[in-house]
């Protein structure tokens, strides 16, 4: 063979193989799940909880009626500013004021009663002492022999009879001055019942709610029955919602987190606040929805400074600050997955042998025939693990990841990941439904964000 015949086979040679690296190239280019990714950087991270709830002021006051009767005067409208004291409306006192003079003219006639006991009190101890004096001069005269003894015994007896006249008369002045106290008490309660029937604010503030009008009847409240409330009197210098949070979220709210409203009613507006109460027993849903409805706690976000034109009642959402991150490691909520690994009894992940990419690609080519899954040795279970997928060599790799709070688009890391290290961010159902070891490429198109907020 020629030297010039070898070198154009050596040529052709060169040509074939390159022409079959480059076609080999072309297909790991064009063939595997086309990827987006995005890397793990340091990020201000902040997890919130939203909720919606009422507007309520912390200090208000529902006025009921303490006496029955009819309303003669209502002297104050919604919306009005009263002070404490101020009249708010007057019930018609006159059956109180006709008992009232009922009581005072008992007590005047008990009075005059003691009055007079008081007199046959000093009438029996005049009595007695001229008793007392008639027994000793006959005392003299029987011991003399002047005097019979009928005379004398009756003397005697004279003295005993007007010394029991006397202590009844003083018992009986003492059950006459407790009569005088009894009445005096029923004289004090008629007045305080004709009190009752010019209502005044107990409280300075907003009337919020009018519920009577004059010529209505006012009734009182029994033991199964509560009275009807008249007038409400809210105290709107502090603004308070009341917002109800699924339990789920209630083990991170804690007292004194801050807070963000806005009130429906006041639309382009934030409020900030805080929170000042977290319940420890479930709203408690009446009637057949009770056993469908979800388990909510209620949290009370007292709001900071005034709110103008607010009223009670107002439809609000409170979005609370349960905690903050200052340049952590963030990874997308997105490239979170969840899969099933083997675990041994010290609950660490049993690692799968490494492959090589031969038997990698062969993995991947057999995608849609799920193989079964290994059979456990002593001490193994299945756990599902959070983690991340990321590319090695052209395939996936599952990453298992730790994470700490949500913030609106990424998670905290804390253990799995480091800054700089891509993770596999979409699409979303291809990150669901990959598998480690899919062979994987690259996209070239726009990513297009999932994301999850908390």
């Amino acid at each position: 063979m020629t030297r010039r015949k070898k070198t154009f086979i050596g040529l052709f040679v060169v040509v074939v193989l390159g022409g079959l690296a480059y076609a080999n190239i072309g297909l790991k280019r064009t063939t595997g799940i086309a990827v987006t990714v995005e890397k793990i950087e340091a990020r201000d991270l902040e997890a919130i909880v939203s909720a919606s709830g009422k507007v309520q002021p912390k200090e208000s006051v529902d006025i009921s009626a303490e006496t029955m009767g009819k309303v003669v005067n209502v002297a104050v409208e919604e919306g009005d500013v009263v002070k404490k004291g101020q009249l708010l409306l007057q019930i018609d006192p006159r059956n109180l004021e006709m008992a009232v003079n009922n009581r005072d003219a008992s007590l005047a006639s008990a009075r005059s009663s003691l009055d007079q006991m008081k007199s046959q009190i000093e009438n029996a101890k005049v009595a007695l002492r001229e008793s007392e004096d008639t027994l000793r001069r006959q005392e003299q005269m029987f011991k003399a022999g002047l005097l019979p003894r009928e005379q004398y015994e009756r003397a005697v007896n004279d003295v005993q009879r007007q010394r029991t006249n006397l202590l009844a008369s003083e018992q009986n002045a003492k059950t006459q001055e407790q009569r005088i106290k009894q009445e005096e008490a029923n004289l004090d309660s008629a007045k305080y019942d004709l009190n009752k029937v010019r209502v005044v604010a107990p409280r300075s503030g907003i009337v919020t709610r009018r519920n009577i009008d004059e010529g209505e009847t006012a009734m009182i409240g029994t033991m199964n029955n509560p009275g009807t409330v008249l007038l409400t009197i809210a105290d709107l210098s502090v603004i308070e919602t009341e917002i109800e949070v699924d339990e789920t979220d209630i083990p991170f709210i804690k007292i004194g987190q801050p807070a963000k409203v806005t009130i429906d009613a006041i639309p382009d507006r934030t409020f900030a606040g805080k929170v000042t109460e977290v319940g420890n027993s479930p709203i408690q849903a009446a009637g057949a929805a009770a056993s469908a409805r979800a388990t909510n706690f209620k949290v009370t976000v007292t709001i900071d400074g005034t709110v103008p034109n607010v009223r009670p009642g107002f439809t609000c959402t409170a979005v609370i600050t349960t905690a903050t991150r200052q340049k952590a490691p963030a990874v997308p909520i997105q490239a979170m997955t969840v899969r099933e690994l083997v675990v041994d009894e010290k609950g660490e992940i049993v690692k799968e042998p490494e492959l090589t990419p031969e038997e990698k690609a062969k993995k991947s080519a057999a995608r849609g025939r799920p193989a079964p899954p290994p059979e456990l040795k002593p001490g193994q279970t299945r756990k599902e693990i959070e983690g991340v997928f990321m590319i090695q060599d052209g395939f996936s790799k599952f990453v298992p990841v730790k994470v700490g709070i949500a913030g609106e688009k990424y998670f905290e890391v804390l253990n799995g990941l480091k800054p700089g290290d891509e993770v596999i961010t979409g699409p979303f159902a291809s990150v669901r439904g990959m598998r480690d070891g899919d062979a994987v490429r690259l996209s070239t198109e726009p990513a297009v964000t999932t994301t999850k907020g908390k």
